[in-house]
């Protein structure tokens, strides 16, 4: 079992950027894939960002490339979303996930585990 609790979000302008944290405890961290994923009210969810166990690989949704970075530390079992340059339609609740394959991973049935969720809402 794999507990996540995700922290971070809040309420920012258009441009601003924030930090979200993904704290992981019980089984081992390290063995994980990592993954982003956001649902704004009325949509459906959808993937973000994902990271491999070791870090050493990463992709990213279109719509936040060049904005958004995911990355890690595995000895504070923990994985970060760094979000810069925010938008409007970044607005979502956003969840961290745990995939035991260890691959990164955009797909959501490729996850064991999941927090309950931060939200970010960002302003015009």
């Amino acid at each position: 079992q794999v507990q996540l609790v995700e922290s971070g979000g809040g309420l920012v302008q258009a441009g601003d950027s924030l930090r979200l944290s993904c704290a992981a405890s019980g089984r081992t961290f390290s063995y994980y894939a990592m993954g982003w994923f956001r649902q704004a009210p009325g949509k459906e969810r959808e993937f973000v960002a994902t990271i491999s166990w070791s870090g050493g690989s990463t992709y990213y949704a279109d719509s936040v490339k060049g904005r958004f970075t995911i990355s890690r530390d595995n000895a504070k079992n923990t994985v970060y979303l760094q979000m810069n340059s925010l938008k409007p339609e970044d607005t979502a609740v956003y969840y961290c996930a745990a995939a035991g394959t260890g691959a990164a991973s955009g797909s959501p049935y490729e996850y064991d585990y999941w927090g309950q969720g931060t939200q970010v809402t960002v302003s015009s």
